[in-house]
C-alpha cells in the first residue's frame, strides 16, 4: 500500500513513512492509493467476530507487511482494550459511546495506534522524533496519554488559551515526561496553522524529525474507522437501514466512517453534525468552500473554521459533489440549541449526554430519519470533560471517573507562546 499527496506534488510514500512524515512535502495529506472492499461474507458473519479480529482485518491492507501480522493484533489488543457500546436512547437513535478509553474521549483509539506504530517504527532510529499537535480539547489529551513514555518520542501540543475545558487543559499539561504543553494567544486554527506551517519550515526539519499526531496523521485518522464496524456488529440485529451522526469539528472521525463504508459497511447516510463553525455546512449549500475563523462554542473540540481533513471525504466520493450530497449531509447548530437537546435528551431518557454528543443527536432530528432507518451519533467524550455545561443545563451532578481524579490535584504546567516565531525557537533549542 503506498499514500499519496492530496496535493499532487509529492512521491508515495509507504505507511511507515507517511506516519513518520505526518504531512507530505507539498502540505498535502497523505490517501491510501488503494480501498480494497471486504468480502460480503465479513459483514454478513460480523457479529460473530470479536473485536481484534474485525479490527485487524479492516486495518491490516493499509498497514500491509510493514508491521508483521502478530505484532499489529497485539497492537490493536493494547489500543482496543476497553468498550465501544450502542446505548440505545429512542426506538430508532442510540450512541456509539467512544469515552471508555484512558482519557475518556474518542481520540484515544488513533493516538494510541499511532503512538504503538511510531514507537515500532522508531525502535531502531537512535534519532528521536517530535511529535506536534495542535488540539481544540480532546486531541492533546489524548495524544499525550498515548505517547507517554514512549521512547525516542517527544511531543509538543499546542492549544488555544482559555478555549478549552478545565478538565481538558489538566489531561494535557500535568502529565510531564516526554510532554510538553504550548498555550497559545489565539483559537484553534492558529494552532493548526502553526503545525503545518513548521512541518514546512527546512530550518526546523533539517535538525528535527517532526511528525504530526493530528488527524492529518494516518495513523491517527484510519483507526476511528473501527468504531463503526464495532456498532455495526451490534446493532445489525435490529435489521434496519444506518445514519451515523457523527459531532464534527476536523472531520477526521467521520471521513474515516466514509472508508469504512468504501470497505463495504451498510451504511445509508453520513451526517457531519457541527456547531456555528459551518464552512462545510455552507459549502454544501453554496458548493463553495470558504474557510472562515473559528467562533468559541461550548463543544469546543469542533471550533474549526478550516477542517483539513474535508478534501479526503471529497476525494472519498472523487470529487463529485452531487455524489457527495446523495450520502453526506451536514448541518449546525448554536449553543442553545445544544443545550436545549442536552435537556431534551436528559428528560426522555435519562441519558446524559456531552455538548458534542447533543450536537449529533441534533443532525439526527434535523435529518428526519424513516422508520426503517436506525440512526446512531456519536458520544465523543464523556460528560465531565465539561462538567460545569453538563451540570448547569442540567441541574445534575455528574460522577467524576477515576481516569479524570488521577489529574484534578496535579498542577498545570505550560509554556506561554504568542507567535510561530516563538514555536520555532522552542523547537530549535
Amino acid at each position: 500500500m503506498l499514500y499519496y499527496s492530496l496535493n499532487h506534488n509529492a512521491p508515495k510514500v509507504s505507511f511507515s513513512e507517511a506516519v513518520i512524515k505526518g504531512l507530505a512535502p507539498d502540505r498535502g495529506l497523505y490517501f491510501p492509493e488503494n480501498i480494497t472492499p471486504l468480502p460480503n461474507s465479513f459483514f454478513e458473519t460480523i457479529d460473530t467476530l470479536d473485536n481484534i479480529e474485525i479490527a485487524f482485518r479492516a486495518i491490516q491492507q493499509f498497514v500491509c507487511d510493514e508491521i508483521p501480522e502478530e505484532e499489529l493484533k497485539d497492537i490493536l489488543m493494547d489500543v482496543l482494550s476497553f468498550d465501544f457500546p450502542v446505548v440505545d436512547i429512542q426506538d430508532n437513535i442510540g450512541t456509539l459511546e467512544l469515552f471508555h478509553g484512558p482519557t475518556m474521549a474518542f481520540k484515544d483509539v488513533g493516538a494510541r495506534f499511532m503512538a504503538r506504530c511510531l514507537g515500532y517504527f522508531n525502535q531502531h532510529n537512535k534519532n528521536k522524533v517530535t511529535v506536534l499537535v495542535a488540539t481544540s480539547g480532546d486531541t492533546g489529551g489524548a495524544v499525550a496519554k498515548g505517547f507517554l513514555g514512549v521512547e525516542g518520542v517527544d511531543v509538543v501540543i499546542l492549544y488555544p488559551k482559555g478555549k478549552v475545558s478545565d478538565i481538558q487543559e489538566r489531561q494535557l499539561t500535568t502529565l510531564g515526561q516526554n510532554i510538553t504543553a504550548l498555550e497559545v494567544d489565539g483559537v484553534f486554527d492558529d494552532c493548526q496553522d502553526m503545525v503545518k506551517t513548521a512541518f514546512l519550515d527546512t530550518s526546523i526539519t533539517d535538525s528535527v524529525q517532526l511528525t504530526s499526531a493530528n488527524s492529518i496523521n494516518v495513523a491517527r485518522w484510519l483507526p476511528q474507522l473501527l468504531y463503526f464496524l464495532f456498532a455495526y456488529k451490534q446493532v445489525k440485529h435490529k435489521g434496519k437501514e444506518i445514519t451515523f451522526s457523527v459531532p464534527s469539528g476536523n472531520f477526521g472521525n467521520i471521513c474515516a466512517g466514509i472508508v469504512a463504508k468504501k470497505l463495504g459497511l451498510p451504511v445509508k447516510h453520513f451526517i457531519a453534525s457541527t456547531n456555528i463553525n459551518d464552512t462545510v455546512v455552507s459549502y454544501l449549500k453554496t458548493k463553495k468552500y470558504e474557510p472562515k475563523p473559528s467562533k468559541a462554542t461550548i463543544s469546543n473540540a469542533m471550533d474549526v473554521g478550516n477542517p483539513s481533513n474535508f478534501i479526503r471525504i471529497q476525494e472519498l466520493f472523487d470529487n463529485n459533489f452531487e455524489v457527495l450530497k446523495e450520502f453526506f449531509s451536514a448541518y449546525s447548530f448554536d449553543d442553545q440549541q445544544t443545550k436545549e437537546a442536552m435537556k431534551s435528551v436528559y428528560d426522555t431518557s435519562g441519558y446524559i449526554a456531552d455538548p458534542h454528543g447533543a450536537v449529533g443527536y441534533l443532525g439526527l432530528k434535523e435529518h428526519q430519519l424513516n422508520r426503517t432507518d436506525y440512526g446512531i451519533f456519536l458520544e465523543t467524550a464523556h460528560p465531565v470533560k465539561f462538567l460545569d455545561i453538563v451540570e448547569d443545563t442540567l441541574d445534575v451532578t455528574v460522577d467524576i471517573p477515576e481516569q479524570i481524579q488521577s489529574v484534578l490535584d496535579k498542577e498545570k504546567q505550560s509554556i506561554p507562546i504568542d507567535s510561530y516565531q516563538k514555536l520555532k525557537e522552542f523547537l530549535l533549542q
